[in-house]
């Protein structure tokens, strides 16, 4: 599942970003609003958390624009507003669900699974890149026939790939996004487990289909016929 958090407080952000990666979700951040919506646009997300305060777009204008566009995706507005009249317009404009500031990590992290769970029954489509298919829904990983059986950690590492197929991703963005703490580290254990991921995938037989591109990072493509 992917996650979009837009929210300008650095701290409250990067915290917020961790607590949901170790909970094994994908997770983009932006820390301002014309790129936060810029990003909800221009990428397929299954849930938005929303600050409204925000520096060039505002978050109100964001939901509006979103739900203007026919967007179905899930949206939990977070704000330091906890009046009635903010949370009705909130609500009204189309967030799902309203959360005030200041708030656990915890809480957030429950309604975020609350508001996903709406989408169960609705099976998210699998994801095809040559003889592999990884279907986010179950996170479910099969090469041909054989199913691939992955730890948390590889398969949030393929599916940050898979979406982005024929695109070279940096270590530093993989790092940053699918490691429970992109704070800190070394990123050298992202070329580690890409050596897990891979030896997983090929079973010693079948065509590599991640690729590494010397001083830029990794790509995941098909095959070339």
């Amino acid at each position: 599942m992917r996650l979009l958090v837009i929210e300008d407080h650095p701290t409250l952000r990067e915290s917020l970003c961790q607590f949901l990666r170790e909970a094994g979700y994908l997770v983009d951040s932006e820390a301002d609003g014309e790129e936060g919506l810029w990003a909800a646009e221009g990428s397929e997300y299954d849930l938005v958390i929303l600050d409204l305060m925000l520096p060039g777009v505002d978050g109100m204008t964001i939901l509006k624009r979103l739900r203007e566009q026919g967007n179905p995706i899930h949206i939990l507005v977070i704000s330091a507003r906890d009046g009635l009249e903010d949370r009705l317009e909130a609500l009204d404009a189309g967030a799902d669900d309203y959360l005030v500031k200041p708030f656990p990590l915890a809480e957030a992290l429950a309604r975020t699974r609350a508001l996903l769970r709406r989408s169960f029954g609705k099976k998210s489509p699998v994801i095809t890149i040559g003889d592999l298919d990884i279907d986010p829904s179950r996170r479910g990983v099969k090469r041909g026939k054989r199913d691939v059986d992955l730890t948390a950690l590889e398969y949030r590492l393929l599916e940050y790939l898979a979406y982005r197929t024929g695109e070279v991703v940096s270590r530093t963005a993989i790092w940053e996004h699918v490691f429970e703490d992109g704070s800190g580290g070394s990123s050298n254990a992202v070329d580690v487990y890409i050596g897990y991921l891979l030896k997983k995938l090929n079973a010693g037989k079948e065509v590599d289909l991640i690729h590494t591109r010397r001083g830029q990072g990794y790509v995941l493509e098909a095959p070339k016929p």
